[in-house]
């Protein structure tokens, strides 16, 4: 007879697909041990710039590439606007709302916003760049063995918090590098933190969920 895998075991077998290991102080440790910093960029209107504007942008972005000696992803994440907390706000204003003129516009306004959101399809961007770091590699009695701080049981909690430590010390050095290299060609960026990372982490391994609020399990898996 087949094997029947009940939802919550098929659950459990997805959650090994997921190379994460946990989010803490922002930076992602995966199941490997290796680390990753999420940057969120600035964007830049290069077609309203001047030939020599994008010129100058141009080999500033290739100075910033070639002073690089790691590598470094770059991606856009596209998604549908989300007007609800803006149509929140609206509500609220229209119920604490005394003038009927004042209340008739801003409800006419509220059914505006939604039929116009509706037909235009707009989408928002997001720019993201992510630094990794892959810790050195231990020679052991057993052979070679990854420097996971997560990853050995024989080690306190204090020795496991020293070498991660240790290892967030040298990713903050690659995001100097990174930070400092993007701010010449005038993109501006800021880390994300520990509860924004997750949020992006569930909404991508979450695509069909777009929309919906995160779960607090996964708001808490920090």
């Amino acid at each position: 007879m087949p094997n029947k895998t009940t939802p919550r075991s098929s659950s459990r077998t997805t959650q090994e697909f997921v190379p994460i290991s946990a989010v803490r102080d922002g930076v992602i440790v995966l199941k490997n041990g290796d680390l990753r910093a999420i940057l969120l960029a600035s964007s830049i209107n290069f077609a309203l710039k001047s030939d020599d504007e994008q010129t100058a942008f141009i080999v500033q972005f290739q100075n910033f590439l070639n002073s690089l000696d790691f590598s470094c992803q770059i991606f856009v994440q596209s998604r549908m606007l989300d007007i609800r907390p803006y149509i929140a706000t609206l509500e609220a204003q229209y119920k604490e709302q005394l003038d009927d003129l004042m209340r008739v516009q801003i409800r006419e306004y509220i059914e505006f916003i939604k039929s116009f959101t509706e037909a235009a399809n707009i989408m928002t961007k997001n720019f993201f760049v992510v630094i990794p770091y892959s810790p050195t590699v231990a020679v052991t009695k057993g052979g070679m063995a990854n420097l996971n701080p997560f990853g050995k049981k024989d080690e306190s909690a204090a020795d496991i918090n020293k070498t991660f430590e240790e290892q967030v010390s040298q990713l903050e050095q690659r995001i100097s590098i990174v930070q400092q290299g993007l701010i010449r060609t005038g993109v501006r960026t800021v880390q994300l933190g520990t509860e924004e990372a997750i949020e992006l982490l569930y909404k991508m391994f979450n695509p069909g969920e777009e929309g919906k609020p995160m779960p607090l399990e996964a708001a808490s898996s920090s």
